[in-house]
């Protein structure tokens, strides 16, 4: 039997057991991909990769700085594209610096041999989007960031590109994952609304007329109980951050407090990059995964979330939350935008699970952002100054 044969065979056995035969593929099913040669790499793929609806992506020990970003599109791989348009090559193996506002292509260790069934979609991981470092996953003769295609097989490309501040990266960082789905399973505005009426997923009254295209959430301008912040607005000139250094670095030398307004607005400023927080407390049950929507043109021309995913157990009671507030990351896109508190900035979109992931995301897995509010990325310590 071919890698690929029993890749399809032992993921077929996993369907077999689960509970729906489409969705989001679950833990224990990744895990079975690994095994069966569906996701391979030449450094073994570790435990603490896997997640419980996703795949951390390492990157390579190459990072190619090129003119601009690209998709291969249909007739291309992404290896030629570089062959084109790339500058010159960066060593990741000792670590290195990605510029602000340079675009790179990095190969990442992972490679896929996809069944027939399975296709992919990725985001950047929670941490990098918190720090505006902007990446995108491409396949070989991809027409879409972000997305795999069913039956892919060939090697995976993260395009990153530093926004807010110049970063370090080496080979094995992980800031991208990478969840899979079997089939084409349908979700449904009806379907969020029955989800809410027997879980909670926010914790207000959910006017059902307002579910459209997904669950609307809102910013929050006037302070969680009363807290006199209501973001941070990161600085334009700042030192490196290593993005495998957590709890390193003081955020009062990156960000700018944002003290609550009378106004209960703010205006953004295009070219500046903000960490807002949601009204709403959210909660994912074991059953589902979710998505926020990157960018709704209905809402405003702001980009209100880079890293879109939240696992099975995010914000769930029975794995150490009680509704987790969703940080926002935020982008003017041309011209000043006001936001005020109630603003609908987003939608998130629920997706059932094939089965209830053997490991769920929480305080047991060391999950960062758990009981999170007004949060920065890990990287950062708050003093006085801030």
């Amino acid at each position: 039997m071919s890698p690929v044969d029993a890749a399809a065979s032992d993921t077929a056995e996993e369907a077999a057991g689960a509970r729906h035969s489409t969705g989001i593929l679950p833990y224990q099913t990744i895990r079975a991909m690994i095994r069966g040669g569906e996701i391979e790499a030449d450094t073994p793929v570790l435990e603490q990769q896997v997640q419980p609806a996703s795949i951390d992506l390492r990157l390579g020990d190459v990072a190619y700085r090129v003119r601009a970003s690209f998709l291969p599109g249909p007739d291309c791989t992404v290896r030629e594209k570089i062959e084109r348009f790339g500058m010159h090559a960066i060593g990741l193996t000792q670590g290195a610096v990605l510029e602000k506002d340079c675009v790179y292509i990095v190969p990442v260790m992972e490679r896929l041999r996809l069944s027939r069934t399975i296709s992919g979609i990725a985001n950047p991981k929670s941490s990098t989007g918190r720090l505006d470092v902007f990446t995108r996953l491409i396949a070989d003769h991809a027409t879409e960031f972000e997305r795999v295609d069913r039956g892919y097989q060939g090697p995976l490309y993260v395009e990153i590109s530093p926004r807010a501040f110049s970063v370090v990266v080496r080979a094995g960082s992980r800031l991208n994952q990478l969840r899979f789905r079997r089939g084409s399973p349908s979700h449904s505005d009806a379907a969020i609304r029955r989800l809410h009426e027997r879980v909670g997923l926010i914790d207000r009254v959910l006017d059902p007329e307002k579910v459209a295209n997904g669950l609307p959430l809102t910013v929050d301008l006037v302070g969680v109980k009363g807290a006199d912040l209501i973001g941070y607005k990161a600085k334009t000139h700042t030192g490196l951050i290593d993005l495998d250094r957590v709890g390193q670095y003081p955020a009062e030398e990156y960000w700018e407090p944002i003290p609550v307004s009378k106004d209960r607005g703010i205006i953004l400023n295009p070219g500046d990059f903000y960490i807002l927080a949601s009204k709403e407390a959210v909660t994912v049950p074991p059953d589902h995964a979710a998505e926020m929507l990157a960018y709704d043109t209905t809402v405003g021309e702001f980009r209100a979330h880079y890293a879109g995913f939240f696992d099975p157990g995010f914000g769930f009671a029975a794995t150490g939350g009680s509704g987790t507030r969703a940080v926002l990351e935020v982008r003017s896109h041309s011209v000043p935008f006001l936001v005020e508190d109630g603003q609908v900035v987003g939608r998130l979109v629920y997706e059932r699970m094939t089965d209830v992931p053997d490991k769920l995301y929480g305080a047991g897995i060391g999950s960062n952002y758990q009981r999170q509010g007004l949060a920065l990325s890990k990287h950062f310590v708050i003093g006085d100054g801030a």
